[in-house]
């Protein structure tokens, strides 16, 4: 008879003669078996019945009883390395990268301090490899992974420790998730010592967000409003704020995130903010209403360049008496020392201009510099106005008209009257005037008549339509546009003799001139609603800007002993209330090639959208004054570092 199962006669006999303590045996086996099934879970699935050689298996562990076992089995609990993630997991992110670089290490330099401390999962693993493992299979979850080859627990230890029995090992096996578990988060296990747990961010990191608060800046980084998903990313990430003030003056009252756009900075050649192509493609310059994405003069284009849709413009009048001398220096006469920022618009009226007017506007564009350029310039005899704009908003003005209107008896003779130019930026029309009335001390009515006449016959607009028709007077010119600044030579003088004016002045009044002012021929005539209705004026707090001897600060010293008066005045009209606000009203008495002292207002204009339905003046400036100017800018600047270098390199020294 052959041996049943392929064993020798020596295993059938040694079987034979252990039948009562196999019982026994199996007993345990199968009762320590289930537990370990219970504890393990549906997702944990303990397969000892795969095991080929199941008798085999259970000879040699019968072997040995169970107190040798106890006694001898030291097997610490085994820590098994995680599961690992997916190669598309592993890899799904730079941060997780980088993260688990630096955990990598750390973990490092704690085995190089304490090489006796298992501070990594690959030392725990080669801990465990150490002792005895069963030859058990445990299967967690199919998914997350499996932990495979478990050494037979019967085969002998390299360290030479004794085998241990079934029962233990799957005891010790079962114990296996729990033990990893614990080591994951951080738990003891088997006397090592307690290590933090891996922290890995539950998702990727959000990207940092710019906060970019140069004033310079803070228009280029503007959101692109005309983007399809604008208004979805703006009320998801930002809110417009409508305290911030213009462009030009770049005054900060809380522009923070808003100017400041991630989005802006996609482009890596450019800080302007990017245009996608089919936006360009769409995107109609021709036709738009006052709300429409996409129109040139709408809302959303003025947003961008007047968050607080106020700008900032600079008008000044002076009667030059016809001299051919110009001022040294203009910087103090464009640029005031009070205001920190610059303007968006300069408008300079002349009233007996110098015989060379094209010299005159190239001193103009020489001192405000290459970001400026003139929009327009127009003369009526001896009457000069220039219109300065800043070179980016060029784009967003309407076709430039200009009228004239003399008011001597004889037309031929240019040297009184009026200049009017007038245009529309964005939605808001503007009409600028510079007069020159009658003179004499006691000639009112014949000033009134002079501006009366201007209002009549002052032909404009023409071509550009107008913002509101139905507010217009046919008979007064100023009724038909939005803003209206009037300035001049209106030639009105103070009620007084010039022994009292001298002895108010003598007074050092400083800044508080009312008791001039309450001699003023113009404001009595405005409040009595004689001349300019409609129009206001800004506080006076200069000197008298009429008569100076040339050259000096002192009032007329001739025979003629002429009364000091204001009479070079800028007013201001609005057809909405408040558009209008006058930042600065003062004269400049730097300049004294002539006897009268320039006079100049500083305004906050209030500026509306428009409809694409005027015609624009498409980019277009005095090109061949703006490179003239340049190059004289040019050439003072390298003729100031010459002399400078010069008096450096000099050896020439005086004794006092």
């Amino acid at each position: 008879m052959n041996p049943p199962y392929g064993f020798s006669p020596h295993a059938v006999a040694c079987i034979t003669s252990t039948t009562e303590g196999r019982v026994l045996q199996d007993q345990q086996v199968k009762k320590a078996g289930g537990a370990m099934r219970k504890e393990a879970g549906d997702s944990r699935v303990l397969a000892l019945e795969d095991h080929p050689d199941i008798e085999s298996f259970l000879n040699d562990t019968l072997r040995f009883p169970p107190d040798e076992i106890k006694s001898n089995m030291k097997i610490k609990s085994i820590t098994p390395k995680p599961p690992r993630k997916p190669r598309l997991a592993r890899a799904s992110s730079l941060d997780e990268k980088s993260w688990r670089r630096r955990r990598v290490f750390r973990t490092s330099q704690e085995n190089l301090i304490d090489p006796s401390e298992t501070s990594s999962s690959n030392g725990s693993l080669q801990e465990s490899s150490l002792s005895c493992p069963t030859r058990s299979r445990v299967v967690l979850n199919g998914d997350q992974g499996s932990l495979h080859n478990l050494q037979d627990a019967s085969e002998a230890s390299p360290c030479g420790k004794n085998k241990g029995s079934i029962s233990d090992s799957e005891k010790q096996v079962s114990e296996v998730p729990s033990v990893s578990v614990g080591l994951i988060q951080g738990k003891e296990s088997s006397g090592s010592k307690p290590r933090l747990s891996k922290i890995t961010p539950p998702r990727p990191l959000p990207p940092l967000e710019l906060s970019v608060a140069s004033h310079v800046l803070r228009t280029a980084n503007r959101i692109d409003s005309d983007y399809m998903d604008y208004q979805h990313y703006s009320q998801s990430r930002f809110e417009r704020l409508s305290s911030s003030l213009s462009d030009t003056g770049l005054h900060n009252s809380g522009m923070v995130c808003d100017s400041c756009s991630t989005d802006s900075m996609k482009s890596t050649f450019s800080l302007l903010t990017p245009l996608r192509a089919k936006d360009v493609r769409n995107r109609s310059y021709l036709e738009g209403s006052l709300l429409a994405s996409g129109a040139l003069l709408g809302a959303e284009e003025l947003s961008r360049y007047f968050p607080d849709r106020n700008i900032g413009i600079f008008v000044a009048t002076w009667n030059m008496q016809g001299r051919k001398e110009f001022p040294e220096n203009l910087n103090d006469f464009l640029f005031p020392s009070d205001p920190d920022y610059a303007q968006d618009m300069y408008v300079i009226g002349i009233q007996e201009g110098c015989p060379d007017r094209r010299e005159w506007e190239i001193r103009l564009q020489e001192t405000l510099g290459p970001h400026y350029v003139m929009l327009y310039s127009a003369a009526h005899g001896v009457l000069y106005m220039s219109v300065f704009i800043r070179r980016d908003l060029i784009w967003f003005c309407s076709e430039v008209e200009y009228a004239t209107v003399t008011t001597r008896i004889v037309s031929q003779i240019k040297t009184k009257g009026a200049l009017g130019i007038c245009f529309t930026f964005f939605g808001t029309s503007f009409l600028f005037i510079t007069s020159h009335f009658t003179s004499g001390d006691g000639k009112v009515c014949e000033r009134i008549l002079d501006y009366n006449k201007t209002i009549q016959a002052l032909a404009l607009p023409k071509n550009v339509p107008d913002t509101n028709p139905y507010r217009s007077n046919p008979s007064d010119v100023t009724t038909r546009f939005d803003e209206v600044f009037w300035f001049g030579d209106f030639n009105f003088r103070l009620n007084k003799d010039r022994e009292s004016v001298d002895s108010i002045l003598n007074q050092h009044l400083e800044k508080d001139m009312s008791k001039l002012l309450q001699y003023d021929q113009l404001i009595k005539e405005m409040i009595d609603g004689a001349i300019f209705k409609g129009f206001q004026e800004a506080a006076i707090h200069f000197r008298p800007s009429y008569k100076f001897d040339i050259g000096q600060d002192s009032y007329d010293t001739t025979s003629k002993q002429r009364t000091p008066s204001y009479t070079d005045r800028v007013i201001y009209r609005s057809r909405h209330k408040d558009d209008i606000h006058a930042v600065k009203y003062s004269s400049c008495s730097v300049v004294k090639t002539s006897d009268h002292r320039p006079v100049y207002g500083l305004f906050r204009v209030k500026v509306r959208p428009g409809r694409d339905n005027i015609p624009l003046a498409a980019g277009q400036f005095d090109r061949e004054l703006y490179l003239i100017g340049i190059k004289r800018r040019i050439t003072r600047e390298l003729q100031k570092r010459q002399e400078i270098k010069d008096q450096k390199s000099s050896r020439v020294c005086t004794v006092s």
